[in-house]
Parts: C-alpha cells; sequence; structure tokens
C-alpha cells in the first residue's frame, strides 16, 4: 500500500524527495545502468529550488536577512524562479538580474511568482538563447549596483556554501537511496558547481570509490583544463569559462564534454523514447552518463539529473517543428 505524505504547511515543504527513474529504453543493450534524477518535479519546476530555500534559511538563521529586506540576485532563471516561490511564501520582494539573452520562459515564470526583472543587454555580437561569460560578467555588475543602493541582501548562488549544502542535504542522499546503496559513477552538468559538489560529496562520504564526473559544454570546457573556443554554447547555467569559486577537485574524477548538437538530439530522444521532457542540461547529462554506461562493468550504475524541464525551451530550437 502506499503512503501518501501528509499535507504540507506551504509549498516549501513540497521542495525535494523528487522520483527518479531507470532510462533502461535509451540504455537498452549497454552493460551499464542509467539513474535519471526528476529535479523538474521540484515545485517551480527546477533543481534550484533546493539551493534557493537552503540559502533563504541558511541566511535568516544567521541574521544576514532580516524581515523587510529585499532579496537581489543574479540568475539564468531557474535560480531566480526558485527564489520567487520562496520569497512569495517567506514574504521577501525580489529582483532577479538576468541577462537578455536568457529564454523568455523562465522571465515570465519570474513574473508569474511576483518578482521584479532587471534585464541586463548582452555583450557586443550575443546571440539570444546563448549567454557567454561575456554576458555574465555584465549582469554581474548591474546586480552589486543594485545591491548596494537598495541595501539589499544577495544569496550570491556562485559563492554561497548554502549551494551545494542543499545538495549535499538533500539530493545526494536521495540518488544514494533511490539508486539502491549502489552506485559507480554520478556525472552532471556544472554551472555554479552546487550540485555537483553537494551530491559528490554525499555520494562519496558513502562510498569513496563513486566516480564523479563533471559535464561541460564542448568548446567551453575550463574544469579540462581546455581553452574557451565556444563561449556562445547553447548550455544555459553552465559553461561561463571560469572555475566555480566553491570548487574542489578532489570531488571530480574527470570530466566530459558535451556539444549543443549532441545535447539537443538527447533531449529529443528522451522526450520520445522515455516520456521526459528536459532541456538542454538534461540531455546533456543523460549524453555523458550513456557514455559512462558504456564503459561499466555488466549491472554497474551510473546516476544523474534532469535540472529542469524542456517546457523551459519551447520557444527555441530544442522542440521546433520538424527537428531531427
Amino acid at each position: 500500500m502506499t503512503t501518501i505524505p501528509a499535507a504540507s504547511g506551504s509549498i516549501l515543504g513540497a521542495i525535494g524527495q523528487t522520483p527518479a527513474v531507470w532510462l533502461d529504453r535509451l540504455g537498452e543493450g549497454l552493460p551499464g545502468r542509467i539513474l535519471l534524477k526528476l529535479e523538474s518535479m521540484n515545485p517551480s519546476g527546477s533543481i534550484k529550488d533546493r539551493a534557493a530555500w537552503q540559502c533563504l534559511r541558511d541566511a535568516e538563521a544567521d541574521g544576514r536577512l532580516r524581515p523587510g529586506m529585499t532579496v537581489v540576485e543574479l540568475t539564468s532563471g531557474n535560480m531566480g524562479i526558485g527564489l520567487a516561490v520562496a520569497c512569495a511564501v517567506m514574504g521577501y520582494p525580489l529582483i532577479a538580474v538576468m541577462s537578455e539573452g536568457n529564454s523568455p520562459e523562465r522571465r515570465q515564470l519570474l513574473a508569474a511568482y511576483g518578482a521584479a526583472i532587471e534585464l541586463v543587454p548582452q555583450a557586443p555580437g550575443g546571440v539570444p538563447g546563448k549567454v557567454s561569460g561575456e554576458d555574465l560578467a555584465l549582469v554581474e555588475e548591474r546586480t552589486a549596483e543594485l545591491v548596494e543602493s537598495l541595501g539589499a541582501w544577495r544569496p550570491d548562488q556562485f559563492h554561497n556554501p548554502s549551494n551545494p549544502r542543499a545538495h549535499e542535504l538533500g539530493t545526494g542522499p536521495e540518488i544514494w537511496e533511490q539508486a539502491g546503496g549502489r552506485l559507480d559513477a554520478f556525472v552532471a552538468m556544472v554551472g555554479t558547481g552546487g550540485s555537483f559538489l553537494g551530491v559528490a560529496r554525499a555520494l562519496k562520504a558513502r562510498d569513496a570509490a563513486i566516480r564523479c564526473v563533471a559535464v561541460e559544454p564542448e568548446g567551453a570546457q575550463t574544469l579540462a583544463g581546455k581553452p574557451i573556443i565556444n563561449a556562445a554554447h547553447q548550455l544555459q547555467g553552465a559553461g561561463y569559462a571560469m572555475i566555480p569559486p566553491l570548487w574542489d577537485d578532489a570531488l571530480c574524477d574527470g570530466t566530459i564534454g558535451v556539444s549543443d548538437e549532441e545535447a539537443m538530439a538527447m533531449a529529443r530522444a528522451l522526450a520520445r523514447r522515455e516520456g521526459i521532457l528536459g532541456g538542454y542540461s538534461t540531455g546533456a547529462n543523460v549524453a555523458a552518463a550513456l557514455s559512462i554506461a558504456r564503459d561499466l562493468p555488466e549491472g554497474g550504475t551510473v546516476a544523474t539529473i534532469a535540472p529542469d524541464s524542456g517546457a523551459r525551451y519551447l520557444s527555441g530550437a530544442l522542440f521546433a517543428p520538424g527537428d531531427a
């Protein structure tokens, strides 16, 4: 008999404990199995709900965030949306600062939750739908200006240890349990590094032999020590041409580069063969997981994450009619 969880006092109680599924159709014939953690099933539709709520709770607990303060955050969309959900419940006004290069669906969601949106023009030569390191630098500059002028509190997901802590406490242990306490590898895209670092830390604490591999956009593989030759890739929220400030080399056992084309093809295959609608990062994560699964011993397992839903990318080329 299935046990239905008791009702939560607010939507924040529904963050975490997301489902996971084995991708046995995509992985048919491979020696290893792939476990996909559906973080798109969080209340706002992405993995960033976890970090957003953790950052706010920790800041309230130590007095950095006080009643009446405005929250200002640099975001490619998902962190801002997660913060918008939490701020709506907790009573904090939110300003999300983002590049014009991010998808319009994310802006619409932010507005729906009551957040104010500060759009920053892209750097010269910027391409809509592609946020480069240069674009991110402009967003950072405007974010700092707003924090100072408003006396606001900034979660600062790139530097805030509450970001990986959310995944060390929640996402990582959940993956371990859903894999049945037996896992050979974990692979995930790196943006701020929060989810990768937190999950890797939790998994390695349970089994130090688990191989944790970082996914980077092909042509923007800073962690791999390669030169940046494609800063304007499609994989939003990753590949910022910098080492994440909280990065810990001891938790990373290697990197995999995934091209835009590979990520898009895998996202489409995931929808058509597994019935899971994921975005670019999900496609990249699954492509990397398939690569690892090919080299695992028979019966081995690799886990990865669906950070958000493909519904956030319907205005772009990912699921355009007639796509290959």
